[in-house]
């Protein structure tokens, strides 16, 4: 499922994709790098070189595993804290009903 993000100040459009990220699985630090998501980049980078490196790649599985479960909502979260808001009613519906919006 996706929802539209705008950033107003930059007239800048996103479309997220919400739950479990397949790219980040298969992937890894890769998918942050091609969002322009630096800061993520580096960490998963970071944390698949130092759990890969003494267990001949597996750790860095586990790692891309595990941060699929986490990567999306903190992605969107880092965009909304950036000055991002839902583009429609749709998008802003499917971001509180993942929990990726207070419910106000």
């Amino acid at each position: 499922m996706y929802a539209r993000l705008v950033n107003e100040r930059y007239q800048n459009y996103k479309s997220v994709k919400v739950g479990f990220s397949w790219t980040e699985m298969f992937f890894g630090f890769w998918t942050a790098l091609f969002r322009g998501d630096l800061k993520w980049c580096f960490i998963l980078a970071l944390a698949e070189i130092i759990f890969g490196a003494f267990t001949w790649s597996g750790g860095a599985f586990l790692v891309t595993f595990i941060f699929a479960f986490f990567y999306n909502p903190v992605y969107v979260k880092d965009l909304i804290f950036k000055g991002y808001k839902p583009a429609d009613q749709t998008s802003y519906n499917i971001l509180r009903s993942h929990g990726y919006l207070p419910n106000n």
